[in-house]
């Protein structure tokens, strides 16, 4: 596992290809970093999956509301429509660009509207910079990032199995 610096700033997605370690940038982007937090402390990613992969692009997660695919209720062309419980969060824009493996957030036209949907860019998406807010990175598991099922949305979606707080254990 790699070394984790600030285990209250880690995060760690469970996929089916093995574990993901993202850490979060609170200095450049405290709220969308506190969210993310909230959400995994909750158990509220869980189950959820990714619901737009686009090859050479970015793999998309994070719908809490319409994307947990273990729930009843879960329907596949709903996802990725929905956020979470919570208010919609202010851009919190900086210079770090857009570079293989760093955490986006997912928002709609307005540049205000993010919630609780993010995405992992697969290669350097320097077109995004300045347009979406980056607060995290990932530090191990890039590979397993890699092998996320393609489409919009994949027919048969891979999901976050768990995500945690390095802090929690």
């Amino acid at each position: 596992m790699a070394e984790i610096k600030d285990p209250e700033n880690t995060i760690i997605i469970e996929l089916k290809d093995g574990p993901v370690v993202i850490e979060l940038l609170p200095d450049v982007a405290p709220k969308h970093a506190e969210r993310m937090k909230e959400l995994a402390r909750a158990g509220k990613y869980d189950g959820v999956v990714f619901h737009r992969v686009i090859d050479g692009f970015m793999a998309q997660t994070g719908d809490v509301e319409n994307g947990n695919a273990t729930v009843d209720t879960f329907n596949l062309r709903r996802a990725g429509t929905g956020g979470s419980d919570l208010p919609d969060l202010p851009a919190e824009f900086s210079r770090l660009p857009h570079d293989r493996g760093t955490l986006g957030a997912a928002r709609a036209m307005d540049p205000n509207s993010a919630n609780s949907q993010f995405f992992i860019n697969f290669k350097d998406n320097h077109f995004l910079n300045g347009q979406y807010t980056v607060y995290g990175r990932v530090i191990e598991g890039m590979d397993n990032v890699d092998k996320i099922k393609r489409g919009e949305p994949p027919a048969e979606p891979d999901r976050m199995i768990s995500v945690k707080v390095a802090a929690d254990g």
